[in-house]
């Protein structure tokens, strides 16, 4: 009898080591498939990023080589300051304005055209609310709005290039 009850616990623990093996087994499975899926996706997702990395670096060597035809980046000063006189108070409007070009050519071309220029960007001031200037929103719009003016007269006289962007150097208002 007592060898009979050792048989039956002896079969117990085997059933349960067979119930353990299976599980590591099954753990084992689980753990190689993910590791052979992560290394699928590390070894060939990169193939991709490669070139998506190498499409960014043409990209920018490309525009690198389109700016270096332009010409170099210069900064050109409208001198002297324009001064208008708005409706309202204040009443009068000081500005000094610097351009980005790139290029001599278009430098050039600024200077030979500014009785033209300061013409079309004194009335675009002179047209201003003084009030509304006093916020930061205005004076972007208004550094936009001469900005497409000087883009639109060098379009209109077949300019060597475009003007960039265009920068207040000083904006007093009385």
């Amino acid at each position: 009898m007592a060898k009979e009850e050792t048989d039956d616990l002896d079969l117990g623990e085997e059933k349960s080591g067979k119930k353990k093996m299976i599980i590591i087994i099954a753990i084992a499975v689980v753990v190689l498939l993910g590791g052979g899926a992560a290394a699928y996706f590390l070894l060939f997702s990169g193939d991709e990023s490669e070139e998506a990395v190498t499409e960014e670096v043409a990209a920018e060597e490309k525009a690198a080589a389109e700016d270096a035809e332009k010409g170099p980046l210069l900064y050109h000063d409208l001198k002297p300051v324009f001064v208008a006189n708005l409706p309202g108070k204040p009443k009068l409007l000081q500005v000094g304005v610097n351009v980005r070009v790139r290029g001599d050519a278009m430098v050039e071309f600024l200077k030979h055209n500014d009785p033209m220029i300061r013409h079309h960007l004194l009335n675009l001031l002179s047209a201003k609310d003084g009030k509304s200037l006093k916020e930061r929103s205005a004076k972007e719009a208004l550094q936009k709005e001469m900005l497409d003016e000087l883009n639109r007269i060098a379009e209109e006289l077949d300019g060597p290039g475009d003007i960039e962007a265009l920068f207040f150097t000083s904006f007093v208002m009385q």
